[in-house]
């Protein structure tokens, strides 16, 4: 059996189980879940974004930096 034919048989047997009217509830609740999840990465990254923009404008920068030989 392939990869496909995998996913194929596994679709099939959600269908089964589930039916169709609950599959389609599923897959709106995952499609929701998915995108709350996106937006919530796209927030965090510019967030972070700005943050770091403006600590390096501020001259912010708690960073110190050790070449692995310095130790």
């Amino acid at each position: 059996m392939g990869f496909g034919t995998e996913i194929l048989f596994v679709l099939m047997l959600v269908l089964l189980v589930l039916g169709p009217k609950r599959l389609h509830t599923l897959l709106a609740y995952v499609a929701r879940a998915k995108a709350a999840f996106e937006d919530a990465s796209r927030g965090l990254k510019s967030q972070l974004a700005a943050e770091l923009d403006d600590a390096t404008q501020n001259g912010k920068t708690n960073c110190s930096y050790e070449a692995v030989g310095d130790r």
